[in-house]
């Protein structure tokens, strides 16, 4: 059952930035659909409570409880934090995001962050918002989220983390060397 689980993970964690593949190999994109079929994701500027509900608080809610962040990490992030403005982008449909949405609000609680600094967006399965809101920040793996200074990025975590989320997030908020598994 374990193997079971863990192959479905890998699975749909891979299919996360699956529109940089397709377009590589020629193959067409999933064909826009109306907000109306999409009602197994949201797609859009989103807050935490949407995600609180179901069919999304299936997976954030377990996530959510059972987090519990590195101590020393996250008093680095508590001291910096509050510097940042913070962008995200999600697919409620991404294994990843599942995965790391729900333990980056926890952080962000226990950091005691200003939650007014924090925009949280919804994408299709192919990397698009409405109005291509995304194009800006050149979305192309979720989750996706950026740090910025002063309106200027500093740092983004994308997809998953180097070495855990907290530490990750420690390394970029206190101005450390930092590198996502993209770059």
């Amino acid at each position: 059952m374990k193997i079971l689980f863990l192959s479905m993970l890998l699975i749909t964690a891979t299919n996360c930035g699956e529109s940089q593949q397709a377009e590589t190999a020629n193959i067409q994109p999933e064909p826009v659909v109306s907000q109306e079929d999409q009602s197994d994701m949201l797609i859009g500027e989103i807050e935490r409570e949407d995600l609180q509900q179901p069919p999304f608080s299936a997976w954030f809610d377990p996530m959510y409880k059972s987090y519990k962040p590195n101590k020393e990490a996250l008093e680095i992030i508590k001291e910096h934090i509050n510097d940042y403005e913070i962008k995200m982008f999600l697919g409620t449909w991404c294994g990843d995001s599942q995965r790391e949405v729900p333990k980056f609000y926890k952080l962000l609680e226990l950091a005691d962050y200003n939650m007014d600094k924090l925009n949280v967006r919804a994408v299709r399965r192919d990397k698009t918002l409405p109005n291509d809101g995304q194009k800006e920040y050149d979305i192309q793996y979720v989750p996706t989220i950026i740090f910025l200074k002063d309106g200027e990025e500093v740092g983004r975590f994308v997809e998953y983390a180097n070495d855990e989320l907290e530490e990750d997030v420690a390394k970029i908020v206190s101005g450390q060397e930092y590198k996502n598994p993209y770059q």
